[in-house]
């Protein structure tokens, strides 16, 4: 009984309890409901902002459902984070643009709150631009060898490095391990850690609009270049065993008896390492490096289906006034003479960014002398790199 008594006192106490949070028959309002709040950077009305600036819009009490930043050149596009609170842009504004911010967010309860700012980037003093871009139609074809790097040349000297490298993508179907490397203030080369692979396609993005080269300088305009690798095909050649081995795809495709450079004299020696093909001329007029007509070792020569391999004048060619020692003999003045039919079999078959490798000599190739990129191994690539090495996105 005593149990009894207690539990009824304690539901006459909770029902006293609810009698008292309600006067004259009216019963109690729910608590009001924030609003959503957004903050927007950079502040309204911002004057001379950095064009890499970061563009971000936050909603508190709630989640945004829509980010516009508009001007007139265009529309800044952005991000959104899965919990919809967040939003940033994705690429960099135009020098000297107005641009203004309109967002909208929603509470809970589905009231909308929206809010229009606007700012002004940094005006550009001077721009630049990509005065040269290899491979390309022109010049290479697009369909280049597995060694085949990505040249940039700039139209104006760039200090600000990084910025342009995080502006530079690359995207391939089969996706390598890669870097960009400076060789001067205006050359931006990428290259995979390894040869590309076979078949592969590629895609780089130079999203340089807007993008600040340095003091006042910003890029001009936005670059796409799409190319294809095609099949593998590296060639190789010890200078004193006189042969080159081409190989496709792992298979042996031609063995070509050659004669390389006499050697005597530092220029008169071929060089060693991993050339890559430069350019297929049908015909190339040679003339003696350093040497005027009238002086003893003087020559001016026509030669035919030419392959070049470096700055310094070397190719492989067509040589027919030395077949006799080709095989046996290094005979050239540098370069890797070969039979006619050979070096017809030779240029027909090559694609420019094809890996030539020579070996046996004390010249070595320079990496600034031609193509001469995988001369550097990965940690010399890697040292005149902004941003290191990175994975190529899925294309």
């Amino acid at each position: 009984m005593v149990r009894g008594t207690v539990g009824l006192l304690a539901l006459s106490s909770m029902v006293a309890c609810s009698a008292v949070s309600a006067s004259d028959g009216e019963t109690a309002s729910p608590a009001p409901v924030a609003e959503a709040k957004l903050t927007v950077f950079p502040l309204n009305k911002a004057d001379n902002v950095d064009t890499d600036a970061l563009v971000t819009v936050g909603a508190v009490d709630g989640r945004l459902l829509s980010v516009k930043v508009r001007a007139a050149s265009g529309e800044l596009a952005g991000d959104l984070s899965a919990d919809g609170t967040r939003w940033r842009s994705v690429r960099t504004a135009r020098p000297g643009t107005t641009y203004t911010v309109t967002a909208v967010a929603v509470n809970p309860q589905g009231r909308k709150t929206e809010t229009k700012t606007t700012f002004k980037t940094d005006p550009a003093e001077r721009t630049f631009d990509i005065e040269r871009m290899l491979p390309n139609k022109d010049e290479t074809d697009l369909t280049v060898g597995v060694g085949m790097p990505i040249m940039i040349e700039f139209s104006r000297d760039i200090t600000d490095r990084v910025a342009i490298e995080r502006n530079l993508s690359v995207h391939s179907s089969k996706p390598v391990e890669g870097a960009w490397h400076w060789f001067d203030d205006r050359h931006i080369d990428f290259r995979p850690k390894t040869y590309w692979p076979a078949h592969t396609r590629v895609r780089m993005e130079a999203r340089l609009a807007g993008v600040p080269g340095g003091d006042g300088l910003y890029g001009k305009r936005d670059h796409v270049l799409n190319f294809k690798i095609g099949r593998e095909q590296i060639t190789k050649g010890n200078i004193d065993n006189h042969h080159l081995t081409v190989r496709r795809n792992g298979k042996v495709v031609r063995e070509i008896p050659m004669s390389a450079g006499q050697g005597g004299a530092w220029k008169y020696y071929t060089t060693s390492g991993v050339h890559l093909a430069m350019s297929r001329e049908p015909v190339t007029i040679m003339i003696s490096p350093g040497i005027g007509p009238g002086q003893a070792g003087y020559y001016r020569k026509t030669v035919y289906n030419t392959v070049r391999i470096s700055n310094s004048g070397e190719y492989v060619h067509s040589a027919p006034w030395s077949v006799g020692s080709q095989g046996y003999a290094n005979v050239s003045h540098g370069c890797v003479n070969v039979s006619p039919s050979n070096a017809s079999w030779f240029i027909r078959n090559t694609l420019i960014g094809d890996p030539i490798v020579l070996t046996g000599t004390p010249r070595k190739l320079e990496p600034t002398n031609g193509w001469g990129h995988w001369q550097e191994d990965w940690k010399q690539w890697l040292k005149w790199s902004s941003t290191k090495s990175f994975p190529t996105g899925t294309l």
